[in-house]
């Protein structure tokens, strides 16, 4: 059994005049979003044997807020392409994984994230849960998946079950809903 937790980058500034996207911050909301998060992690009492994340900035300081209020180093592995991936980029990433790690963080962007949970997560499935991702996965939300493999290689398409699914303004009402 595998268990992949999806944490889609907490919101970011589109105020801050950049060159690239791949170099725009975290707005203040998106700060508050990602510390919340963290708080929850920790409070869920959460682990991750490997972290691997887009190393777009809004995802690094993402990161560095979640890992703030989790009081735990994240240290993850920068991987390129997982910024603006769609759902198989990030599931040859997924098969690459080292089958020693059965509880893996993948931080990065959408649409390739909420696709990812779509193509795992059978529709057939009846979860509420995949229901609320189909309509919207927002920025700082959490999905653990549960997958019946022994090696990541094998993650395949209706693979997963969703253990949780968690939005910011679950935790703290005040973080949404907005345009995520």
């Amino acid at each position: 059994m595998k268990t992949l937790t999806l944490l889609r980058h907490a919101k970011s500034s589109w105020d801050d005049p950049v060159a690239r996207d791949f170099d725009r911050p975290l707005n203040a909301r998106g700060q508050r979003g990602a510390r919340v998060m963290g708080q929850f992690i920790r409070r869920e009492g959460l682990h991750f044997d490997r972290v691997i994340a887009s190393p777009a900035l809004r995802v690094v300081e993402t990161i560095d807020e979640v890992a703030l209020s989790y009081n735990k180093r994240l240290d993850p592995i920068w991987e390129r392409r997982i910024y603006l991936a769609s759902s198989a980029s990030l599931m040859d990433i997924l098969r690459e994984v080292d089958d020693s790690i059965h509880s893996l963080l993948l931080v990065g962007h959408n649409p390739g994230m909420e696709d990812l949970i779509l193509d795992l997560v059978p529709e057939t499935s009846g979860d509420a849960h995949r229901a609320a991702i189909y309509e919207k996965y927002p920025t700082a939300a959490l999905a653990i998946i549960e997958i019946a493999i022994d090696h990541w290689r094998d993650i395949d398409h209706g693979a997963g079950k969703l253990s949780r699914f968690t939005r910011p303004r679950d935790l703290d009402p005040e973080l949404g809903p907005e345009e995520d």
